[in-house]
């Protein structure tokens, strides 16, 4: 597959198999009814402080469920200008229903995935090449979908989370682009600051790296950070 920024590497490696999870097991029963909140907005994406890209997203409800999407324009140094979007069908308790991606950089590549009973069906397309099926399946419907690129699935993810029980809880993941699975742990980290604000953190970790969510009273994402990379995504 085209790596073809920095961006990807980073949440390929953040996003990878073989996680270190230390955490209890959620699943979809302990979700509640209806965690999502309608949003619209753009991000802007920097890397050690210089702009590399944006998104526009938005998620609204859609056919009794909600649709999560968004499009991301991204041009790091060094690399060709990449536009990704994607599309996220979830039900009302968080679980995805179905996905697709398209990536437009030097090629142009893309998928569709359904989700049924904890098992992902992928149909993948990339040019030049004929279409490829693969199954994945995972130990609960409730499966975080956080793709290359896009970060408004992560404003999904702070929506997924349990806030009734404010400590670890871990979800299988998928990242579609790479065809890979694993697990990460998400945690509410309290109040913090950041910009001469104040937010709710939340703290998505894998054995590797951190990423820190800072979210508004209404828990929407208004910012995202990996220190140890020097990415930050900011809400306009």
């Amino acid at each position: 597959m085209n790596r073809c920024s920095v961006i990807p590497c980073l949440v390929i490696l953040f996003l990878g198999t073989g996680f270190v999870v230390a955490a209890q097991k959620k699943t979809a029963n302990s979700a509640p009814a209806a965690v999502f909140a309608q949003d619209k907005g753009k991000f802007t994406i920097q890397l050690d402080g210089r702009t590399v890209g944006h998104e526009d997203f938005e998620i609204a409800p859609s056919n009794g469920g909600w649709l999560a999407r968004g499009t991301t324009d991204l041009k790091a140094p060094d690399s060709p200008a990449t536009r990704v979007t994607g599309s996220l069908t979830l039900q009302p308790d968080g679980a995805p229903i179905s996905y697709e991606w398209l990536s437009q950089a030097e090629k142009t590549n893309g998928a569709h995935i359904l989700f049924a009973n904890g098992v992902a069906k992928i149909t993948l397309e990339m040019q030049g090449a004929r279409p490829f099926e693969q199954d994945m399946t995972f130990g609960s419907p409730l499966i975080a979908v956080l793709d290359n690129n896009l970060y408004y699935q992560y404003a999904v993810l702070a929506r997924i989370y349990d806030w009734s029980k404010p400590g670890p809880q871990s979800l299988p993941v998928l990242i579609p682009q790479e065809l890979t699975p694993g697990s990460i742990t998400v945690a509410s980290a309290g109040p913090a600051t950041s910009g001469g604000k104040s937010y709710d953190a939340l703290r998505v970790s894998t054995s590797d790296l951190e990423v820190v969510l800072y979210l508004d009273s209404n828990h929407r994402l208004m910012r995202l950070e990996v220190p140890s990379a020097k990415v930050s995504v900011t809400r306009e």
